[in-house]
C-alpha cells in the first residue's frame, strides 16, 4: 500500500528521528510498500534559529494537499511537530484524511534551553497537535509520562539497531591509550555534554558528532578529541573502539545510540533517566548512577559479549511491524490488521 510519512527531521541531519524514519521507510520498501517521504528537501527552507544546521520547511498546507491528492496514500503518518508537521496536519484535516503522529523529542525542554518559553505552554501546544491524530506513537520509555500529561490515544512504537553495521570489530587497531570513553550524538546543549567532559577519568575521551555547541566545547576542552560527524562504517568503527559509551543526556526519550554502542559490544554509562532506565540492565549491558563517573568506571568491567547479546534483541523488522499495526488507514475496506499481513 501507499504510505506517506511527513518529517521535519531529515538528511543530512544525524539524529534518532532521521534514523527511525529512514530505517522504517527502507524496511517498508523491502516489504513491497510504496513510501512517500514529505521532508524539507521538497520545499524552500530557512535555517532554524540557534541551530542553523537544521533547515525548516516553508511548506503551505495547499501544496501538501496537492501532493497528498496526487499520491492518494492509504495512510499518513506525521513524525514531527515542526512547520512541515503542522502543515501536513492541516492538509489532512482539510482533505478528511485520518492520520497518526509520533512523539520523538522532548521539544518543550529543548526549547526552554534556548528561549524563555515555559514548558507548560509548549506541552499544551503539543497536546493540540497530537490531539487530532487517530493514534500517537511513542517509545515505550515515554508513554507513561505522556499519559500523565493527558496525551490521548497513545500506542507504543519501539526502535531498532542495525546489528550488521554496528558490531564488534576486534581487528580494529587501537587509536588511543586505553581506557577510551566515547560519546556519539548531537553536540548541543540538550545533550548535557559537560557532565561527561568534566569527569576525572583515566585514558581518553572522544566526542563524535556535530552541532551548535561544537566550537565552544572544542575550545573549552582541548584534551578531548572531537571528531565531528561520522556516518556508516566509519562511525561504527570509531564506536566499536570504545571501552565505554558515556551518555550524559537527561532528556532523551529513547536513545538509539545506546543500542548501537551495545551492538558494537560497548557497555553504556548513563544517568538513571528515561531512555537508559528502559534499555540498560544494570551490570549486564551498562551501569546507571547519579554519579556518572562511578557508572563509567563500573562499566569498564562488563562483558562485551553480553552487551552485544542485549542489542541483538532489537530489530527494525519488529519495529516496522509495530508501526504498520499502529497506522490509521483511509481505505474503509481494509482493516488495520491487514497492513501487517501485506509484508508477505
Amino acid at each position: 500500500m501507499k504510505i506517506c510519512i511527513a518529517t521535519d527531521a531529515w538528511h543530512p541531519q544525524i539524529n534518532g528521528v532521521v534514523t527511525t524514519v529512514s530505517r522504517t521507510a527502507a524496511t517498508l520498501h523491502g516489504w513491497g510498500h510504496e513510501v512517500m517521504i514529505l521532508a524539507p528537501d521538497r520545499f524552500k527552507t530557512i535555517a532554524c534559529p540557534t541551530y542553523p544546521e537544521i533547515r525548516l520547511a516553508l511548506a503551505r498546507p495547499g501544496a501538501i494537499r496537492k501532493l497528498l491528492a496526487d499520491c492518494a496514500p492509504a495512510a499518513v503518518h506525521i513524525a514531527t511537530e515542526g512547520p512541515l508537521g503542522w502543515a501536513t496536519r492541516a492538509a489532512c484535516r482539510r482533505l478528511g484524511l485520518a492520520f497518526t503522529t509520533s512523539y520523538h523529542t522532548r521539544f518543550p525542554e529543548y526549547l526552554r534551553l534556548r528561549a524563555p518559553v515555559p514548558p507548560a505552554f509548549s506541552y499544551a501546544l503539543l497536546k493540540v497537535f497530537h490531539g487530532r491524530a487517530t493514534r500517537t506513537m511513542a517509545a515505550p520509555t515515554i508513554i507513561d509520562e505522556l499519559a500523565r500529561r493527558k496525551f490521548a490515544n497513545l500506542v507504543p512504537w519501539s526502535r531498532g539497531v542495525d546489528t550488521a553495521l554496528f558490531r564488534p570489530r576486534p581487528d580494529t587497531p587501537p587509536q588511543s591509550a586505553p581506557p577510551l570513553f566515547v560519546f556519539v550524538g548531537r553536540v548541543a546543549p540538550e545533550k548535557n555534554l559537560p557532565a561527561f567532559l568534566d569527569l576525572d577519568l583515566p585514558g581518553e575521551k572522544w566526542v563524535i558528532g556535530d552541532g551548535p555547541a561544537l566550537p565552544v566545547l572544542r575550545r573549552a576542552y582541548p584534551r578531548v578529541r572531537f571528531f565531528g560527524a561520522k556516518r556508516g562504517d566509519d562511525l561504527a568503527c570509531h564506536l566499536a573502539a570504545a571501552d565505554v559509551f558515556v551518555f550524559p543526556s537527561l532528556t532523551d526519550t529513547f536513545g538509539i545510540v545506546l543500542l548501537e554502542a551495545n551492538a558494537c559490544g560497548v557497555p553504556v554509562a548513563a544517568f538513571p533517566v528515561t531512555g537508559p532506565q528502559y534499555l540498560v540492565r544494570e551490570g549486564i549491558n551498562g551501569c546507571l548512577d547519579t554519579d556518572l563517573r562511578a557508572a563509567a568506571l563500573r562499566a569498564l568491567t562488563l562483558s562485551r559479549a553480553a552487551c552485544r547479546d542485549t542489542a541483538v534483541g532489537y530489530s527494525w523488522d519488529a519495529c516496522t511491524r509495530q508501526f504498520l499495526g499502529n497506522l490509521a488507514l483511509n481505505q474503509a475496506d481494509e482493516p488495520v490488521a491487514d497492513a501487517c499481513a501485506l509484508r508477505g
